[in-house]
């Protein structure tokens, strides 16, 4: 990650706030998990399109650091509630 380092402070916010919403833990194996997590992942790449596309639209009005918040503010609304992948008790399994 250091090539971030080159880029603008509220660029480097604005990418951070992306990774951060779709960098979700691997589901367990356990009924439903893998679903809450493709949900999850599907609602945050919803509001990562959401703010970027209003980035875009509204580039005059609206500054880098504001659609970070935006990201940043609905990826909380869409916490990772599944169970996450546990290596250890899935090598207890084999």
């Amino acid at each position: 990650m250091s090539r971030l380092t080159d880029l603008p402070g509220e660029v480097t916010s604005l990418v951070a706030a992306i990774v951060e919403a779709l960098d979700l833990p691997l589901p367990s194996i356990e009924d439903g998990d893998e679903a809450k997590h493709y949900w999850v992942l599907e609602k945050r790449a919803q509001d990562v399109t959401i703010g970027l596309s209003m980035l875009l639209k509204f580039a005059d009005e609206m500054p880098i650091t504001e659609a970070a918040v935006y990201v940043r503010d609905w990826t909380k609304r869409h916490p990772a509630t599944y169970t996450p992948f546990d290596i250890t008790s899935a090598e207890g399994e084999r």
